[in-house]
């Protein structure tokens, strides 16, 4: 199973050069709590979360809209091909505990997110089995030192 089958297709993306309050109002109205951050060209370079949002606010002490995705947003963030096997994204999201990953072409265009939500989605549906899901939850959400 490669990474297009289990992929979500509706993404929302923001750019660098907006504001924190565009990508907040773009969680709200979807739903969401991570954006992936695009360039010029519209290649993925950073991800933004509702916690990026609210840290950048607090440690800025300024309203999110005098605040841009650039000097909040995670850079280079770890992307994944459609043809990859979900057994190498999931060895990926857990060396580096991520919730999400883009799903990106040959050209670093987003075309889809997997999420731990998917994963689950999967075993339910027997494409996974439950001990490689909790495996995966297991060191996605395990403790991290912040030193």
């Amino acid at each position: 199973m490669n990474a297009e089958t289990l992929m979500t297709k509706d993404i929302h993306t923001c750019r660098t050069i907006d504001t924190l309050d565009r990508v907040a109002e773009l969680m709200r109205d979807h739903g969401i709590g991570t954006v992936p951050v695009v360039d010029e060209h519209g290649r993925v370079v950073g991800m933004i979360t509702d916690r990026d949002i609210c840290m950048a606010t607090l440690a800025q002490d300024a309203p999110p809209r005098a605040i841009s995705v650039e000097l909040s947003m995670s850079p280079h963030p770890l992307t994944c091909s459609r043809t990859d096997d979900i057994s190498l994204v999931e060895e990926r999201m857990c060396q580096r505990q991520l919730h999400r990953m883009p799903v990106v072409d040959d050209d670093g265009h987003p075309i889809g997110l997997i999420s731990v939500d998917d994963l689950a989605r999967a075993a339910r549906d027997g494409a996974l089995t439950a001990e490689e899901v909790t495996n995966t939850l297991a060191a996605v959400t395990a403790h991290r030192s912040l030193y």
